[in-house]
């Protein structure tokens, strides 16, 4: 079930710390643009802590929620966080354990960047979604809408020629450029598809809350911290530090996150 995944997923509360604040701002503005307002069935691929079901669960014109991801960690967590309106369950985006046209809207938001097949997680998505129903995903901007990130790996990158081709790896990662989504989306046989812009803010308190969260055990930051030795670590982290005061006192910074989304029809 890991092979369909790349990303580092260990802890729920690590993750919730480092992206899971954020991507629960993003969720809100993902359901408007999939103008999801009623459903029967609803299905988060990739749910993680629980960020989109979440969001879901508030809308009481939706009927059933299911959320579905492929850490057990995150669906641990997901569970004591997100109430009892929504069915949790481990397992693969790219075999999803549903019936075909189970669900009026099968979302996924910040997943399918991570899945080296996401054609099949695409196909997956379609299968499971009724004839007219939607399919929708969201995934960051990687090489042009997210500050963050480039911050971290840009300044690695002029360290490190590992993390050079690290960070190579992820600012051109399918699924994150302009018109990846909208293409598959087509390949995969979706009609009405159109792609558009989210932006979100990335507040942070001062720097020890910008990088701790990087130190920790989930995601492509903290696998590659633990590949450092403690000085290059070292270093790494006073660097990254310059970049995030950018010449002023430490203290509250806000950087701007953009993600692409996509949503299309299923045939009838």
């Amino acid at each position: 079930m890991a092979t369909s995944s790349t990303f580092l997923a260990s802890d729920g509360g690590g993750y919730e710390l480092q992206m899971g604040r954020w991507s629960r701002r993003l969720a809100p503005k993902f359901v408007e643009f999939a103008d999801l307002k009623h459903a029967d069935c609803v299905l988060d691929v990739g749910c993680g802590t629980g960020s989109l079901t979440s969001v879901l669960a508030q809308n009481p014109g939706i009927r059933e929620i299911h959320g579905i991801d492929f850490s057990a960690p995150y669906i641990e967590y997901a569970k004591q966080t997100s109430g009892s309106r929504v069915q949790y369950q481990v397992g693969d985006a790219c075999a999803l354990p549903f019936a075909d046209g189970k669900f009026d809207y099968s979302l996924s938001m910040l997943v399918v960047q991570f899945i080296p097949q996401p054609e099949k997680a695409v196909s997956e998505l379609r299968r499971v979604t009724r004839p007219g129903g939607t399919v929708a995903a969201a995934t960051w901007d990687s090489r042009g809408g997210f500050v963050w990130l480039r911050m971290f790996w840009d300044t690695a990158a002029m360290l490190d020629p590992v993390a050079n081709e690290r960070r190579a790896k992820t600012c051109a990662r399918p699924m994150t450029r302009p018109g990846d989504l909208e293409l598959a989306w087509k390949v995969a046989g979706l009609v009405d598809v159109s792609q558009d812009m989210l932006t979100i803010r990335m507040d942070f308190s001062s720097f020890e809350d910008f990088w701790v969260p990087m130190e920790g055990s989930d995601g492509p930051y903290a696998e590659y911290i633990s590949t450092l030795t403690p000085t290059a670590k070292a270093v790494l982290r006073d660097k990254v530090r310059l970049a995030y005061v950018d010449g002023e006192a430490d203290g509250a910074r806000s950087y701007a996150a953009t993600a692409w989304v996509v949503k299309g029809k299923a045939r009838g």
